[in-house]
């Protein structure tokens, strides 16, 4: 397949319905989604930072806001129902992991139940054609071996969030097969779970998250404390798996089942880093003789080397990497840079979007390094 970017005139009028989109991935996605012409209902919490992209960016005013929650399943159906979506985007989360050793049930209350509340809303909802999970990286049993996952490999999770997305992977596979599927489904809806790598980007305020606390503390004239600092992740700028969830929709909304499965989206193999030289290289790009220091804390188990074979999404979806790591931790500075001069983040965040589409567009074999 050639076809490396999503298409344009697909999205425009489509009705989408969009959970976690108050979230930093979900701003994104619906900003998107919105540039695209795409009418687009968000259900999700209120924005969890202050401050947020979701509201920095205005994004309620680019699509229909419903404020709910995942795990109250009556208020996910009823919402579903009044959109009446094609395509259901399902990215609302408890997306770290050390919170989840503080809160393991609302955890698995969120990642597991809230995800078979999202799959039973879009059962019964008969607008729907095209349904995509978004799970997680640390989705596999993890043996710490190093060996790039593959999408047969056996789910897992040692910590709550983990397991809570190997568990989730197993909903989305058992509704596929129950409920989805024709035969035995009267109708074919294409369900498929996406598995992003660590997503980097401009905008994201999290806690506990290694780029939003390098930037948090640079912005605040203090050294970023980094924990973990020999750990192997998978980096890549947000819009990457982003394209990648769309062009899976795109597939999927045709009626073609051969997409409903689980799908990597994540760097090529030099960009699987340590944490040590992501800190390094987003530290020089700072400027201003930036440093940072290890936290010498006692920290609970995280894998210490993840890492995604995305062969079968080049291979069969079309999709693959287009932004290195040095290219994607300048887009984080310069989104950064940007607010912190006063710009509009909306427009800031539109640019980059807009740039990167662009850029597949006129270069669909280029490799940025």
């Amino acid at each position: 397949m050639e076809d490396l970017v999503t298409t344009p005139g697909f999205w425009k009028g489509k009705r989408v319905f969009l959970t976690g989109h108050t979230g930093f991935k979900g701003s994104w996605l619906a900003l998107w989604l919105a540039d695209l012409g795409a009418e687009v209902t968000g259900y999700a919490l209120a924005a969890d930072t202050d401050p947020s992209l979701f509201a920095a960016a205005r994004i309620q005013e680019l699509v229909s806001h419903v404020e709910g929650d995942v795990r109250d399943a009556a208020a996910l159906s009823q919402a579903v129902q009044a959109a009446r979506p094609e395509v259901v985007l399902h990215l609302a989360a408890q997306s770290l992991v050390r919170p989840s050793y503080r809160e393991p049930v609302a955890t698995y209350a969120t990642n597991v139940m809230g995800t078979v509340h999202l799959l039973e809303a879009a059962r019964h909802a008969e607008s729907v054609r095209a349904v995509v999970c978004v799970t997680s990286d640390k989705c596999y049993e993890n043996s710490d071996t190093g060996r790039a996952f593959r999408e047969t490999d056996p789910m897992g999770g040692h910590d709550p969030y983990s397991s809570s997305k190997g568990a989730a992977e197993l909903v989305i596979a058992g509704y596929r097969r129950s409920f989805f599927a024709s035969p035995p489904s009267p109708r074919s809806v294409g369900v498929a779970s996406a598995r992003a790598g660590n997503v980097i980007g401009g905008g994201d305020w999290s806690q506990d998250r290694l780029t939003p606390d390098i930037v948090r503390a640079l912005s605040a004239g203090r050294a970023p404390v980094i924990r973990s600092p020999q750990s192997v992740r998978p980096w890549q700028h947000v819009l990457e798996p982003l394209r990648g969830y769309l062009m899976l929709a795109e597939r999927l909304h045709s009626g073609d089942q051969t997409f409903a499965q689980g799908w990597n989206f994540g760097p090529v193999a030099e960009d699987c880093a340590p944490v040590q030289a992501l800190a390094d290289r987003l530290t020089a790009l700072w400027g201003a003789d930036a440093t940072w220091r290890t936290d010498s804390e006692p920290q609970p188990h995280e894998a210490a080397k993840l890492r995604l074979d995305c062969s079968k999404a080049q291979s069969e979806l079309g999709w693959r990497p287009a932004l290195g790591l040095g290219e994607a931790l300048r887009l984080v500075v310069e989104w950064h840079k940007a607010f912190e001069a006063g710009a509009d983040p909306r427009a800031t965040t539109l640019d980059q979007i807009r740039a990167y589409r662009h850029r597949i567009e006129n270069s669909p074999r280029e490799m940025a390094r």
